[in-house]
């Protein structure tokens, strides 16, 4: 079984389902007795969100790296950044590691393009949701066309995630917002939905959806266990 390093904390809600996932899911595979090798790096999200929404992404981008950098050092043979928007700094790790990137678009357009859907609505932080980093991955490397909310529900999405869904708090009024949003990118024609913040699982499930939906942190958690046990 091979080690997997993941940066975790942003946030604590969305990590947790990381470790569980994880550790289930070898447990499932191999025996009762059975868990992850894994090495967590837990960063302070606070310091995180506060250089997201100020724009200063390239410190953001050398907290992460020295994380990555502390990962292969401690023996992780993967890494994992366990939230959809640092992604967005994905090549500050990769340039200051000699170790392999699971990155979460991939793994999620790999599921996406299986089920044969071609159009795709995404949700996420306006980061997310309105940057090139994540949109143009899915449109260059899998040839997918992607929708996205708009600008009031674009706030209205992030909001709930950053004051509501990475404190833990999952409510009843933000998720029938959140279904309203689903069904208005569904009558645009997307096709299928991916929840392109690790939080918004907590929210919405497949049980919420009448059409499918991509629940980024269960598959790069599902497709690092695929990797450890390649």
């Amino acid at each position: 079984m091979k080690t997997i390093g993941l940066i975790s904390g942003m946030s604590l809600e969305s990590s947790l389902e990381y470790y569980r996932i994880i550790n289930e899911e070898i447990r499932n595979r191999l025996w009762h007795l059975y868990s992850g090798k894994i090495i967590l790096f837990s960063l302070n999200f606070a310091e995180i969100e506060a250089l997201q929404h100020s724009g200063n992404w390239d410190e953001a981008g050398k907290i992460m790296a020295q994380a990555a950098l502390s990962l292969e050092r401690a023996g992780a043979d993967v890494i994992l950044i366990a939230t959809n928007t640092m992604h967005k700094l994905a090549n500050y790790v990769t340039s200051a590691t000699s170790i392999p990137l699971l990155h979460i678009a991939d793994a999620t357009a790999k599921q996406i393009k299986k089920a044969g859907i071609s159009k795709i609505g995404l949700l996420g932080t306006k980061f997310t949701m309105e940057q090139d980093f994540y949109k143009q991955r899915l449109i260059n490397n899998f040839d997918l066309d992607v929708l996205i909310p708009n600008e009031g529900d674009r706030d209205l999405i992030h909001h709930v995630i950053y004051d509501e869904l990475c404190l833990g708090v999952v409510s009843l009024e933000s998720k029938q917002k959140y279904l309203q949003i689903i069904k208005e990118l569904q009558k645009s024609g997307a096709e299928g939905i991916i929840l392109g913040c690790t939080e918004i699982e907590l929210l919405i499930s497949q049980d919420d959806c009448d059409m499918p939906i991509f629940p980024t942190a269960k598959i790069h958690a599902l497709a690092a266990v695929d990797w450890a046990l390649q």
